[in-house]
């Protein structure tokens, strides 16, 4: 993957705290919706890339009506296949309609338009495939991969790449076929449970623990994060052998993936 970090391409600081998301059902695939110039896939033209992702943040921080925190999307892909991180991994996208939408998918977006250069190059579609499977492997993303379109009324991502999203969106000369569900929740970060998270993979976790004979619950578990959590993972790390300093209560990623939890 050819992965431009914000500080490469020169991001501006986000405007708030960008909201932590530990996993979510895939990515949705957008396009910029305005003119691109077709000369902007000329591969001496990649120089204008990095400019035109800062254009794009400048542009999203200057709307107030949307009062934008930071670029909407999770990552960008040039012409020329170049992955720009945008809000990154573990962050809630922007971009996809509302929060419910934003919750349940990660966004990706193309750098073509509805004039101009309107259909996605070779390169372009590997570097989305790319950011694809890095927002799986470093941000627990699913298997979906959906067009904007896919649940909010919108032209996005247009013609050519919505016809790429619903062939499964193949890398040129691959196949299309997805892989598989994933069965097991992906470890969504010690930070996470810090933060006293109330969702249905806390209760899932505490059944697992309690099918481990690691239970420290009166009753439950439920969607809150509690100290019972806490002191049955602690019962948990034991049982696993762990050295006592890794036996604090707090999930570390060894520990969870041993601990199989069901993908809720």
């Amino acid at each position: 993957m050819q992965f431009v970090s914000r500080s490469q391409w020169g991001a501006r600081p986000s405007r708030y705290a960008l909201a932590y998301i530990g996993s979510t059902r895939g990515v949705k695939i957008h396009y910029e919706g305005t003119p691109v110039p077709a000369s902007l896939a000329k591969a001496e033209n990649h120089r204008l890339c990095a400019g035109r992702v800062r254009d794009i943040q400048a542009s999203h921080l200057a709307n107030r009506q949307e009062d934008y925190s930071d670029i909407a999307y999770n990552a960008m892909v040039c012409p020329h296949g170049y992955v720009y991180e945008g809000r990154g991994a573990h962050r809630k996208t922007g971009a996809n309609g509302n929060q419910a939408l934003n919750v349940g998918h990660y966004s990706v977006c193309a750098m073509v338009g509805d004039s101009g250069l309107t259909k996605p190059t070779d390169a372009q579609l590997n570097g989305l495939r790319d950011a694809i499977e890095w927002l799986r492997k470093s941000g627990g993303a699913g298997a979906e991969i959906k067009g904007h379109r896919d649940g909010y009324a919108t032209a996005c991502p247009g013609g050519p790449l919505y016809a790429w999203v619903t062939k499964g969106a193949p890398r040129p000369g691959g196949n299309t076929t997805q892989p598989k569900p994933q069965k097991y929740e992906p470890f969504p970060g010690v930070d996470w449970f810090k933060k006293n998270p109330r969702s249905a993979i806390v209760t899932a976790m505490g059944r697992r623990l309690v099918a481990e004979g690691c239970s420290a619950y009166r009753e439950g578990p439920g969607p809150q994060w509690t100290s019972a959590d806490r002191e049955s993972f602690r019962k948990w790390q034991h049982k696993l052998g762990d050295a006592p300093r890794f036996c604090d209560g707090w999930p570390g990623r060894k520990q969870w993936d041993a601990l199989k939890v069901p993908k809720v």
